[in-house]
Order: C-alpha cells, then sequence, then structure tokens
C-alpha cells in the first residue's frame, strides 16, 4: 500500500478549504482517510499541522505531495502564512517600460560623462600653452 500526505477538499465551490490527511494513493481526492494530521484553509491563512504525525508518517515511507510539503516546511520554520509578503506583480508592459527608462538614464550617464572628458581634455591643451 502506497501512502501519500496530501490535501482532502473540504469547503465548497468559491470557499475552499483543506484537511491535510495520510491516505492510500489510490483513493479519490475526498475519499476516506487513514488519518488527519492538518488543517490549511487558503482564504484566511491558516496553516496547523501536527509535526509529529507527519514525521511518523514521512518516516513510515509515505510520500508528500508538493503543496503539503511547503506547508509542512514552513510551519517547521514557523512562518505564518498570512505574514508573508508577496512580490507585487508587474505587467510586461510596465516591466518594458521600467526598462526602456533604465537603459534612457545610462545612455544620458554616459553621454554625460563623455561630454565632462573632453571638455577636460579641451581644458588641458589650452593650460599647456599659457605656461
Amino acid at each position: 500500500m502506497s501512502v501519500r500526505i496530501r490535501l482532502k477538499h473540504t469547503g465548497t465551490r468559491n470557499a475552499n478549504c483543506f484537511r491535510i490527511v495520510v491516505m492510500d494513493q489510490r483513493m479519490s481526492r475526498d475519499g476516506r482517510a487513514i488519518e488527519e494530521i492538518g488543517f490549511y484553509n487558503p482564504r484566511s491563512k491558516v496553516e496547523t499541522v501536527k509535526l509529529d504525525r507527519a514525521d511518523y508518517w514521512i518516516a513510515s515511507g509515505a510520500q508528500v505531495s508538493e503543496t503539503v510539503g511547503d506547508i509542512i516546511e514552513r510551519a517547521r520554520k514557523g512562518i505564518v502564512l498570512a505574514d508573508r509578503v508577496r512580490k507585487p506583480s508587474i505587467s510586461k508592459k510596465a516591466a518594458a517600460k521600467i526598462k526602456a527608462e533604465e537603459e534612457a538614464k545610462a545612455a544620458a550617464e554616459a553621454e554625460a560623462k563623455a561630454a565632462a572628458e573632453a571638455a577636460a581634455a579641451a581644458e588641458a591643451p589650452a593650460e599647456e600653452a599659457n605656461a
């Protein structure tokens, strides 16, 4: 019997809630579970996991799904999902605009530096002729 630690759907449509369960891999998503070891509510950002039971099942050879693995990792580190800061997403158009502005600024700085060097070079021969 291959055992997995995965999510079991308990909420309604558009109001998802999940239980973190240990179940046979062949069972359906919402089928009979061997043991419930936690709870995950993505809407209110609540995650609870019995880490001792998760460790027991992992040591017994249970495979962990990707999402449950992330939840267990956050629980071990003490990271609360509600406190996690997400990077703001930038559209392709806005990213292209920012990149173009940075390139224009770099070009303007290079041009100003070249002009300053040319002016310094022009003054140097004039000083030598006066001396």
